[in-house]
């Protein structure tokens, strides 16, 4: 009464369970660990299962392997009662055994060859207590190997590829895989042929303190050399480049700024609402995705504050949502604003349109269709963005007060709306990268900026050019 069946749930899951099943009457029962009638807890020195013998419990099966283990590291500190030590059990687990190698996984050796060992290895109590290197896990999946494996690879090299399984031993002992006598044929296991220069080098490239690297190592003083000598050189250089291409940039956009310009095309009041919606939907893409991917560069940008992240969003949501309904009053409550949704609205023209502006920038037409005050692009960008603020603002406001939401929606409602607030979020900012970018700045007829956004005004060329039925 009141044990659990997880261990035997997962005893069904191991090896063992699946050999027994296939026939196989040597493979271990609960019985060949724990004994059958003298059952002893793990604390008990004297218990089968016990730290210091259960190396010796599973060597009665494998007896290699055992042997291999008493004589490593890892076994010799278990027998010193060293009780963070790993023992069989920590790396191959308790009762849910798995193959070493599962080809049916996709990433096979990960679980055991590698993943097992940064349980330890990634920690700083092995560093703090008992003086082993740190970074070293880091340091792999930073490496050409570790990345490789990370991407699926069932070949590339792991932990255990080149310090042993079971023989794990330090790289004094001439037995160990890693020792200088040892490390070509180590290496040669994958590079065929490696001689002794292609070993000549750090493996783990962690530290970055002078004072911890040998003073004979002309691998460290040679790119220490390179990196002073290449990062001023891309500063000026680079920085050279930014300077010259930013003062031909700001000559040439003054003097098509000094264009003449005679055609209003947005009001004063409408630029003030582009601008309320232009600067917060900035804040709220750079504060969103540092919230959401706190480790990134946008994180940094954010000052690596989670608090400021989250004020600067809603601070910038609170705006965006005013400035919205303030739009709809716009709308309703100005001949202007009436206007603009009368020439808003879709027409069969805009279908019309689309196709004879492929057929033309295709060459399969030889006329440009003729646009009225705003094209089907527009159209469809304006309706995009009233969808958007729409979706946002609700699925935003969930998440903001979601205790009072949950007083009469079941949780399962907030996590459908942070799915739908970032997705959608993804889906507007490459919207506006990809589509909205592309017609005010990228475009070869407004590069390098199309400046109604500033003034209002546009060429009368450039209205008759994009425009020509309301010209």
């Amino acid at each position: 009464s009141g044990i659990s069946d997880r261990p035997i749930m997962a005893y069904r899951e191991s090896v063992h369970a699946k050999a027994i099943a296939r026939g196989n009457s040597q493979a271990a029962v609960c019985t060949d660990c724990h004994s059958a009638h003298n059952i002893l807890p793990a604390s008990n020195p004297q218990s089968t299962i016990a730290k210091t013998n259960i190396a010796s419990t599973c060597g009665r099966c494998h007896g290699t392997e055992a042997g291999q283990f008493v004589e490593s590291v890892h076994g010799m500190a278990v027998t010193r009662g060293v009780s963070r030590s790993p023992s069989c059990t920590e790396c191959h687990g308790i009762h849910d055994i798995q193959k070493p190698v599962d080809t049916s996984k996709a990433n096979p050796s990960v679980a055991i060859a590698t993943d097992s060992c940064a349980k330890c290895h990634e920690g700083v109590a092995l560093t703090k207590e008992f003086g082993v290197a740190s970074g070293r896990v880091d340091s792999y999946k930073d490496s050409y190997h570790g990345m490789a494996s990370d991407m699926g690879s069932k070949v590339v090299a792991n932990c255990a590829s080149c310090h042993g399984i079971h023989n794990i031993l330090p790289s004094s002992d001439p037995r160990s895989m890693i020792s200088t006598t040892n490390l070509s044929q180590t290496c040669g296991q994958c590079h065929i042929g490696a001689s002794s220069n292609f070993v000549n080098g750090k493996i783990h490239l962690t530290s970055t303190l002078a004072s911890e690297i040998p003073s004979d190592d002309m691998g460290y003083f040679g790119t220490s050399i390179v990196r002073w000598i290449y990062l001023p050189l891309i500063f000026i250089l680079i920085g050279g480049m930014v300077l010259h291409n930013a003062l031909i940039w700001r000559k040439k956009a003054s003097l098509k700024r000094r264009q003449e310009r005679t055609i209003v095309r947005l009001s004063l009041n409408q630029r003030i609402q582009h601008w309320f919606l232009l600067t917060s939907f900035i804040a709220l893409v750079f504060s969103g995705f540092a919230l959401q991917y706190p480790e990134s560069w946008l994180g940094w940008l954010m000052g690596n504050s989670e608090p400021i992240r989250r004020i600067v969003h809603r601070f910038a949501a609170v705006v965006m949502l005013v400035m919205g309904t303030y739009h709809i009053l716009y709308l309703a409550l100005t001949k202007e604003g009436r206007l603009w949704v009368v020439d808003m609205l879709p027409r069969f023209k805009d279908v019309k349109d689309v196709f004879a502006n492929f057929a033309y920038y295709l060459g399969l037409s030889s006329e440009k269709p003729k646009i009225a005050r705003f094209g089907y692009a527009e159209k469809a960008e304006y309706w995009a963005v009233v969808w958007g603020t729409i979706i946002m603002g609700l699925t935003g406001l969930m998440l903001w007060f979601k205790i009072d939401i949950f007083s009469f929606l079941p949780r399962w409602w907030i996590e459908i709306a942070l799915a739908v607030h970032y997705y959608e979020a993804i889906l507007a900012t490459l919207a506006i990268i990809v589509w909205h970018f592309y017609q005010v700045i990228f475009d070869p007829d407004v590069y390098p900026i199309n400046f109604a956004f500033i003034d209002g005004r546009v060429s009368e060329e450039a209205y008759k050019e994009e425009h020509e039925q309301a010209y």
